[in-house]
């Protein structure tokens, strides 16, 4: 079969500087290897959609979501590579992966030795969730072992236009890591610090500054276990790519 021209989707800047080292644009194409294209949407669904359509637009004949999640099961660890069995949104509209092109990402992951599980369903919601509490909500609702934003609304464009699509990601916070909702006003909707907002926020909430080393460490193994990802499987993700089954 031949290789479909792949549109990867992230997210934030730093799920975006895995794939590439060049100068990233939001919402513009980028280059990554032969035959795949990427698109920095911006968190959220309508920002996922809309690169999808735009990826689409450019010749994508197969989308990929790449970037980080956030844990709901106990004992998925930061750092664990994630590539879901089953994509759904908060109204229980759900989507498979193309069996295989998951089950030829999971040889390449799995013989490189890094912390993967294929087991469990991602569930994609329009807000980020903030607390234990509420992640222990949506698991216990929606039987989901880790949740994200984006990765639903790209999933459902493949749908419709009957693409192949594929969803890798990377836990970031774990199921009871407290994420301090003032720091939202010190990022954009890149994930990139706005440095006078993040002045603020930090002039406004002083005990903050001990939260952001931890912070920083549970990004730090999730991005590299994305560069790992990319290493294992290569940044020509077309090579993997098949037909629906």
């Amino acid at each position: 079969m031949n290789p479909h021209s792949v549109g990867i989707v992230t997210a934030l800047a730093t799920e975006a500087q895995a794939l590439t080292r060049q100068r990233l644009h939001p919402q513009r194409l980028t280059p990554v290897g032969k035959d795949a294209r990427l698109w920095l949407s911006g968190m959220g669904q309508e920002a996922a959609r809309q690169g999808a359509l735009a990826l689409i637009d450019a010749g994508a004949t197969a989308l990929v979501v790449f970037g980080v999640a956030g844990a709901l099961t106990p004992g998925l660890r930061s750092g664990t590579l994630l590539c879901p069995q089953r994509i759904f949104d908060e109204r229980g509209r759900d989507y498979t992966p193309t069996p295989s092109w998951r089950a030829a990402l999971s040889q390449r992951l799995e013989a490189a030795g890094l912390a993967l599980t294929m087991e469990g369903s991602l569930l994609s919601l329009p807000a980020p969730l903030w607390s234990a509490a509420q992640k222990t909500a949506m698991r216990d609702r929606h039987l989901a072992v880790a949740v994200d934003m984006e990765s639903a609304a790209v999933a459902a464009i493949a749908s419709e236009r009957q693409l192949p699509f594929l969803v890798l990601r990377a836990i970031v916070d774990e199921s009871d890591d407290e994420i301090p909702l003032a720091l939202q006003a010190g990022i954009d909707e890149w994930g990139r610090a706005r440095p006078l907002s993040m002045l603020l926020v930090m002039a406004r909430h002083p005990g903050l500054l001990k939260r952001l080393p931890g912070l920083a460490s549970r990004m730090g193994k999730a991005t590299r276990a994305l560069q790992a990802a990319v290493v294992a499987a290569g940044t020509d993700l077309a090579r993997e790519a098949q037909g629906p089954c």
